[in-house]
């Protein structure tokens, strides 16, 4: 009878274990069990700047609500306003903007779905292409768009990740490290 109640002890400790440990996973994962959050840098490398091509940048991304956009640029130099309409966005008439982002390093959560539009302050750089359309789509549609690859797609290879994502990634390996430590004791 000792003998049972030995593994049944056991099996108690190893269950409170595995709910410790799962409650340990939860909060590094910031409490999402699907999904991610992506921090996209606009322009990449160059950044908003009249030399980047948003148009190639932002072909292909898909932007989810609950992603961050960063805009970097000389605030010297530049502002980045946003508009509230398309017809705002074709002519660049920055006259009425939503918003004015004039830090130099400005980031916004993308919070809802639909089509935001954000143009240079300087209506010369804009009507040169210094403006961006990002069309925001649910969590569910982004799932159902990976889910859906055609070779095409995989021809134009992956973008490389922000260190935030590499991060995130990696913060899932050290749990599960833990997670299997912890276990295993």
């Amino acid at each position: 009878m000792s003998g049972w109640v030995i593994h049944f002890e056991m099996a108690g400790v190893m269950l409170v274990k595995l709910f410790v440990a799962m409650g340990v996973v939860s909060v590094g994962i910031g409490g999402k069990w699907v999904g991610a959050q992506v921090q996209h840098v606009v322009g990449g490398d160059r950044g908003w700047d009249a030399s980047s091509d948003l148009g190639t940048w932002s072909s292909g991304r898909i932007f989810t609500v609950g992603d961050k956009i960063w805009f970097t640029y000389s605030a010297a130099q530049d502002k980045v306003v946003e508009v509230k309409s398309k017809e705002e966005y074709e002519a660049c008439d920055v006259s009425n903007p939503i918003k004015m982002y004039t830090g130099g390093l400005d980031s916004l959560t993308l919070d809802k779905e639909g089509i935001r539009y954000f143009a240079s302050w300087k209506s010369e750089s804009c009507k040169n292409g210094l403006k961006l359309d990002v069309e925001v789509q649910s969590p569910q549609a982004k799932h159902l768009s990976q889910t859906i690859v055609t070779p095409e797609v995989m021809a134009d290879g992956p973008t490389t990740p922000s260190a935030s994502v590499q991060l995130y990634g990696l913060s899932h390996a050290l749990f599960g490290g833990l997670l299997v430590c912890y276990l295993s004791l």
